[in-house]
């Protein structure tokens, strides 16, 4: 067996199957090895990772990782510990059936910006949204990032490729006479509180039938948001809300109280009417058994009412909106309303206000023209 160290180059020798080896010591102590068939290449291999290393960029150990095997350590580590049940599993299926049957046995210390713009352009092209396809992307960037931290890779590829240009969707909040127009509709349904309550303060579908009647204090007119309703693996669970900010306590308005103490003796009869049946968990909002309400379920009876009323299709998650556009109209200042809709920032708001904002400055130059023509 040769050996030979030359300056600057690590430590280059010939093994006994023929093949050479050069070792890198790394800052860490760790030695990182590279093979090749001559000592040429080897040389090579070193002279890179070295200007690597004058360049500030880390030396990754594990040549051999996948991205497939590197997105599973990412899930695992980094996104399990951080998300919802819910979310982690959005991620894992879009790793599953996007991500791994294109990308997954690729080297990831072989994964170009040009061959991931492809894949993301092939999902494209392929009828793939594109806000999924952006997520696609903001998945990998997001994995590739903690993967450098880890020292897994050399760079993120992902913040050298473009996205889709996702087209931001206008969301036509309900007009005052539509609102009234839907609590006309709601009247009388099992779940008139529900609805009314939505609009009156914009919780979010899992805070609605998360709440539990001593989360509520009818009296004062106050409800707080503790917890969100979930659906995982076929079994309700409660999970925290959405952000820090989500956690609230709101005053509602009187006719929202009204329909909850409305609620609440109907609730009651189907309590009697159950009899043994009946399903005691607390919640404001359930089955005529007492059991937790089912996503589909609600938004299939409110999209029904809708038809009935004659007004435009919408998801319950749009009465949030809904709500956001009356406060505006209203001239509630936006920091009270992202207060009382649980937002983690005012941009949010704002984006939801977005087209109510045109009728304010018409309104605010016929003013002025008032004042000053």
């Amino acid at each position: 067996m040769t050996r030979r160290r030359l300056k600057g180059d690590g430590s280059i020798f010939q093994r006994g199957d023929g093949r050479w080896c050069g070792k890198l010591t790394l800052q860490d102590g760790s030695i990182k090895r590279y093979y090749a068939a001559s000592k040429r290449d080897v040389q090579l291999r070193l002279r890179a990772a070295l200007k690597d290393v004058d360049d500030g960029l880390p030396i990754v150990k594990n040549e051999q990782l996948t991205v497939g095997q590197m997105l599973t350590q990412w899930l695992d580590m980094a996104v399990k510990p951080r998300v919802r049940a819910s979310t982690l599993r959005g991620y894992e299926s879009k790793v599953r059936i996007h991500i791994l049957p294109a990308l997954g046995t690729v080297r990831v210390s072989h994964l170009t910006p040009q061959r991931l713009q492809a894949f993301l352009n092939e999902k494209h092209r392929s009828g793939l949204s594109e806000r999924t396809t952006g997520h696609l992307r903001d998945i990998l960037r997001t994995a590739l990032n903690d993967a450098a931290k880890w020292n897994l890779v050399a760079r993120n590829v992902a913040t050298l490729v473009d996205a889709p240009r996702v087209p931001e969707r206008e969301v036509e909040g309900l007009s005052p006479k539509e609102a009234r127009e839907l609590l006309d509709a709601v009247k009388g349904d099992r779940l008139e509180a529900l609805y009314s309550v939505a609009l009156a303060v914009g919780l979010r579908q899992g805070e609605a039938l998360g709440l539990r009647w001593d989360d509520g204090d009818l009296d004062a007119g106050t409800i707080s948001v503790r917890r969100a309703l979930q659906r995982i693996a076929g079994d309700y669970v409660f999970v925290d809300p959405k952000t820090k900010r989500s956690r609230r306590t709101i005053v509602l308005p009187a006719f929202a109280v009204t329909a909850l103490k409305q609620h609440r003796k109907r609730q009651l009869e189907e309590r009697l009417t159950a009899g043994e049946e009946w399903h005691d968990t607390g919640l404001v909002f359930t089955t005529a058994d007492g059991q937790p309400l089912h996503y589909s379920t609600v938004t299939k009876g409110f999209q029904r009412l809708l038809r009935l009323a004659g007004l435009p299709r919408q998801r319950f998650h749009d009465l949030r909106h809904a709500c956001a556009s009356l406060l505006l109209a209203q001239g509630v200042q936006p920091r009270v309303a992202m207060e009382l809709l649980g937002h983690s920032q005012l941009n949010t708001t704002m984006n939801i206000y977005s087209h109510v904002i045109q009728d304010a400055r018409r309104d605010a130059a016929a003013k002025m023209d008032a004042v000053l023509a």
